[in-house]
């Protein structure tokens, strides 16, 4: 690459992603969010004191996608695997990386524990509104009315009830230090994404506890949509519903600039 070449470069792939194609569907926002993770982690220069815990559903292959050490965890358990690698690794950052049927449905037993606990480690939340992998299923975060495959009628909350709002939920407890909620939906959001993610990382490498950046997101192929039309139904429809902001933020946490 010539030195004219390198000036003019505005975009490369980060040191912590590997060289892959990734499996996600065209428009899928995981691939936004682990772009962001992993420039936090290059600017950070954590690369080699990183494990991350891989979660059962799209984001499955994670470990194949971030050039950083990974582990496996089986379907919702990945609190419970990162407190273990955290409590023998101290000096590591330690991230999970989670969509909502994963955690907020069969491991919400074990993000609800990790929080109480206070456990230093930092969980990234991909919330889509649905079972991403499976096929489209109703999810504890899909909406009322919204039509999946396994609510063809939309979400009745009179048999089905109402949907899990997880930041604030985990907000409650007092273990947690930092639990935030942004959105993927445009360059705005996603560079107040990337700042929540930093912010979530330095929790952690200070000690001050447990972190949770949940991050709202869209599923094109599952919701029926174009991408830019899951894009317009994110910002129209989740966000009402998910209101983007701090829900817990310690004040040891707010010095961190």
């Amino acid at each position: 690459m010539t030195i004219n070449e390198l000036d003019s470069m505005v975009y490369t792939r980060p040191d912590s992603l590997t060289d892959v194609s990734t499996h996600y569907c065209p428009g899928c926002t995981h691939g936004t969010a682990h772009r962001l993770i992993a420039e936090v982690i290059d600017e950070m220069g954590l690369k080699d004191r990183t494990i991350g815990v891989a979660s059962v559903g799209c984001s499955v292959f994670a470990y194949n996608y971030f050039d950083t050490d990974f582990v496996q965890a089986p379907h919702g358990r990945a609190p419970a695997m990162a407190t273990g690698v955290k409590r023998v690794y101290p000096d590591r950052m330690v991230f999970t990386y989670q969509g909502d049927g994963d955690l907020a449905s069969i491991g919400m037993a074990e993000i609800v524990h990790a929080a109480a606990r206070g456990e230093n480690i930092t969980v990234f939340f991909l919330n889509n509104t649905n079972y991403g992998m499976t096929g489209g299923q109703m999810a504890p975060t899909t909406l009322p009315g919204q039509v999946t495959t396994s609510s063809p009628n939309g979400r009745d909350v009179e048999t089905q009830g109402y949907p899990i709002r997880t930041a604030e939920m985990l907000a409650k407890l007092d273990g947690a230090s930092y639990v935030v909620r942004r959105s993927l939906h445009d360059p705005k959001n996603i560079r107040l994404a990337k700042k929540a993610i930093r912010t979530a990382i330095e929790v952690q490498m200070r000690g001050l506890g447990f972190s949770l950046v949940e991050l709202l997101s869209i599923c094109p192929t599952n919701w029926g949509k174009t991408p830019a039309e899951a894009l317009q139904w994110l910002e129209e429809k989740m966000v009402a519903y998910y209101p983007i902001g701090d829900y817990k933020v310690h004040p040891a946490v707010a010095e961190i600039k």
